[in-house]
């Protein structure tokens, strides 16, 4: 019976490590797949915008793409992280307006973007929040939202992944700070 109970403690104990990290690769695993999706649902959109319209650079981003997007619903009231390394974050509304997903994170970009067709390799920044809600924190926690970059030759990356000397890479645009994903985020199939 000592036996029993000595084996049923060390199970206990090895649950206890095991377990919230089983949970958190798994809640992980499943924002880095929505927000792929989300990305790609960007691409489909710029892509069915180029076929069917001439891109010039007063065309607004946020108008053009908004009518081949798949989202529930507009919100203008929320608050939401910004991206990992960011001290700040964003507050749907103005120029601001945030698309809450399928998948029941959000979407945001600003409403005044607009095509640069004088500079190929200029792009379009958006964020997907998993969480869609602000957490508070400044550090690289879950709830943190990741800034992918699409390129208007239609390639997407994240902001790990930018390419150098594109308005978002090394040496270009110095609004977003060092190149940095959040901890939930991988293109590999497990986070």
């Amino acid at each position: 019976m000592a036996e029993l109970l000595i084996s049923l403690a060390i199970l206990g104990v090895i649950a206890t490590f095991t377990i919230p990290k089983i949970v958190q690769n798994s809640r992980n695993s499943q924002n880095s797949a929505l927000a792929k999706e989300v990305a790609s649902m960007m691409v489909n959109a710029f892509d069915q915008y180029r076929k069917n319209n001439t891109i010039t650079s007063s065309t607004n981003v946020f108008a053009a793409l908004t009518p081949y997007l798949n989202y529930v619903s507009v919100d203008t009231t929320s608050s939401m992280d910004d991206h990992a390394l960011a001290n700040a974050n964003y507050v749907c509304g103005g120029s601001l307006t945030c698309l809450k997903t399928h998948g029941g994170g959000t979407l945001f970009f600003d409403q005044n973007q607009r095509f640069d067709v004088t500079n190929p390799s200029n792009s379009i920044l958006f964020f997907y929040d998993p969480d869609s809600r602000q957490t508070g924190e400044f550090t690289d926690s879950p709830g943190k939202s990741v800034c992918f970059v699409l390129q208007y030759n239609g390639r997407i990356t994240s902001r790990a992944l930018v390419v150098a000397g594109t308005p978002w890479g090394t040496g270009g645009q110095t609004l977003l700070p060092a190149n940095h994903d959040p901890s939930w985020f991988s293109w590999n199939s497990t986070p």
